[in-house]
């Protein structure tokens, strides 16, 4: 044979080769067949794929019954490895689901069968879940767990389920009534606005009831059933909900529970869904996820239209479980309030008109023992978070930095009845006794609250010694174990001229919190600074950042409420520090408190004498802010009494010891 035909031979072998290998078992094709298969059922839509024996759409139209019940979620799929068999090809479709926490994950079996020269895949329910048949769907049903209570000393419950009725419009009920009428007629007997409540009626469902309130079933309710069910469509509800004794007990520091609205169940990532309840501001959002726990996911296969009737009344359950999650109670968050001093000082404060506070606290062990933001806090958690300079008794850290110069409660200081400063003239207070300005100890400077005598000390204590001082007694420092968001004080570290001597009279830009002034004197009571602390166990579940920590100037949870304008403008809060560099030693804690009995003897708070019980140091403070003149002033006083540490605020309250005093003494007295 010729070179020629030798050649025609080869190239007829290599082209037939080549034909047997794309046209052998198709392996190639098939695999792209398998992979469109499972990319389309990822979206969950099949509405591109041709199928062999079925229309695409009437497929996707049955994809989408069968996982309407999983909606929005979507599975992750992936196709395995394809046996063939003649003109068929078997493969796995592996699939997994995001169901709350955890992954459902399971393995169909798919075929595809050859067309022509294209390899389709065969349409059955069954390639979607484990031997799912015609007719059959996926459910989803959620148990949710009851919410946590929070809980205050001794386990005493703070917030707990507690018996409301909700009370609205139960649509079915309206019979033949114009429900914009119903709607109108429902808010005004219960003082919600009638406008925007009958758009709500409008906008639900045939089937809906449409909540207008929620009321505590305790005895309080003054709206009746009959006044409600009187209105065609109203209907009162009985239910329960997570709440405090009172609706005010508390309510700035704990937070309130209610339905997730569209906002929270966003920026939630999943965690929360229509219908779910959350917590907003305080402790309650805080430690939402260790409240609410976690819940129970059941996935079913059943019958397309069984209604709950059917389920209710088949022996055995007709539907089929194909994966669960096991539902979680939330966590009780454990507190070392004590609700009957938190009640007392809710009390005090009850008729006080500006912005106010009281904070007691146990300084051998740092329990906060109530935290009352008064009524006109307007829902800002003053006591915690409030930033104010706190004037005079800020002279308790002035006094430290003196005894670390080489002074004692002994020394004499000079009280002279007016001090300039670089042209800025200082005075003390309205009222102060004449018998205590010249040459006086720094024990009586401070019983009757000298101003002068403490600026005039700016030339030996310098700005640093007062940030070091103020750090000494617990305050302008981290607070890791106080497991909620505070502001503990801002002493800057460097001022000059008349800055530094507004600092040396808790002006300027000192700032504290009424928590910071408890644990202020807390320290001096305790002999050592006081670490407070409110949560007992906050690392018991996913507790959000801001747990443990410290919220510094112009941060806080982003949930409280607007601050209250203090007037302060021109002061701005200094990042605190780690700790205290050098603690108040039991000698200087001991100093002080003399000198804070002083006040009670001979000072400024002789009206705290005759409360019962253990010797009460104190000190008052007044605290200038706002360029009205005269100037407006916060009123402050800090006080022990045994193992009790107290401060009262009181926003443009006057004087400390004639607006805040008299709160404390009631306190104080029937706290005893």
């Amino acid at each position: 044979m010729g070179n020629t035909s030798k050649l025609s031979l080869a190239l007829v072998g290599l082209v037939l080769g080549a034909s047997l290998v794309a046209c052998g078992d198709g392996r190639e094709g098939a695999e792209g067949a398998a992979r469109q298969l499972a990319i389309a059922v990822s979206a969950l839509d099949v509405g591109s794929v041709a199928f062999e024996g079925t229309e695409s759409g009437a497929a996707n139209a049955q994809l989408k019954e069968i996982f309407q019940g999983l909606d929005p979620d979507k599975p992750a799929v992936q196709a395995g490895e394809l046996t063939f068999e003649s003109d068929t090809a078997t493969f796995p479709l592996d699939y997994t689901w995001k169901v709350g926490a955890e992954e459902w994950k399971y393995t169909v079996s798919a075929q595809l069968k050859k067309s022509g020269d294209k390899w389709l895949p065969v349409w059955k329910p069954a390639i979607l879940a484990p031997d799912l048949a015609d007719g059959e769907i996926i459910t989803r049903a959620t148990q949710t767990p009851q919410r946590a209570s929070i809980l205050g000393a001794g386990g005493a419950p703070l917030v707990a389920y507690r018996p409301v009725v909700n009370v609205g419009i139960d649509k079915p009920g309206l019979g033949g009534a114009d429900p914009a009428d119903s709607a109108t007629k429902l808010a005004q007997l219960v003082g919600v606005d009638p406008a925007a409540f009958a758009q709500q009626v409008a906008a639900a469902g045939p089937d809906a009831f449409v909540r207008a309130i929620t009321f505590r079933e305790d005895g309080s309710r003054t709206i009746t059933d009959q006044q409600i069910s009187a209105i065609p469509g109203g209907r009162a509800i009985p239910d329960s909900l997570p709440l405090a004794p009172t609706r005010t007990f508390a309510r700035a520091l704990l937070g309130t529970v209610s339905e997730a609205n569209a906002e929270q169940i966003e920026k939630s990532g999943g965690a929360l869904k229509p219908g779910d309840t959350t917590g907003a501001g305080g402790l309650q959002q805080q430690y939402d996820a260790q409240l609410r726990g976690t819940d129970g996911i059941v996935i079913r296969a059943q019958k397309a239209g069984l209604t709950a009737a059917e389920i209710q009344a088949a022996s055995p359950d007709p539907r089929r479980v194909l994966f669960e999650t096991g539902i979680k109670p939330g966590t009780p968050l454990k507190t070392t309030l004590d609700p009957k001093l938190q009640q007392l000082a809710e009390d005090v404060l009850g008729k006080v008109g500006p912005a106010s506070a009281i904070v007691a606290l146990r300084p051998s062990s740092g329990a906060v023992l109530a935290a009352a933001s008064g009524p006109g806090s307007n829902g800002y958690d003053t006591a915690m978070l409030g930033q104010y300079a706190p004037g005079s008794i800020f002279k308790m850290v002035d006094s430290l930095a003196m005894f670390r110069d080489g002074m004692t409660p002994d020394s004499k200081v000079d009280c002279p009845a007016t001090l300039t400063v670089d042209g800025r003239t200082f005075k003390n207070a309205e009222g102060y006794p004449e018998s205590s300005l010249g040459s006086v100890t720094l024990r009586d400077a401070f019983a009757h609250s000298c101003n002068t005598a403490f600026i005039n000390a700016r030339d030996t204590v310098s700005q640093a010694q007062l940030e070091s001082a103020a750090t000494s007694l617990g305050v302008a420092v981290e607070a890791p174990a106080l497991g909620a968001a505070a502001f503990l004080g801002s002493v800057p570290g460097e001022a000059e001229g008349t800055e530094h001597a507004a600092s040396m009279i808790g002006q300027g830009k000192v700032l504290l919190s009424p928590l910071a002034a408890a644990i202020m004197a807390g320290s001096v009571a305790k002999g050592a600074p006081v670490a407070a602390q409110l949560v007992l166990n906050p690392n018991e579940g996913a507790a959000s950042p801001s747990a443990g920590g410290t919220a510094t100037a112009g941060s806080g949870t982003g949930t409280e409420p607007a601050a209250p304008s203090s007037g302060d403008a021109t002061a701005s809060a200094e990042a605190p520090a780690k700790a205290a560099e050098t603690p108040v030693t039991a000698a200087e804690a001991a100093a002080l408190a003399g000198m804070m009995r002083a006040v009670v003897t001979s000072g400024h708070a002789g009206f705290l004498a005759s409360v019962p019980g253990e010797p009460v140091g104190a000190k008052t403070g007044t605290a200038e802010f706002g360029k009205d003149t005269p100037p407006k002033t916060h009123a402050w006083i800090v006080a022990v009494h045994g193992d009790l540490a107290v401060a009262v605020f009181v926003e443009d309250g006057g004087l400390g010891a004639t607006t805040s005093g008299p709160l404390l003494k009631e306190f104080l007295t029937r706290a005893s």
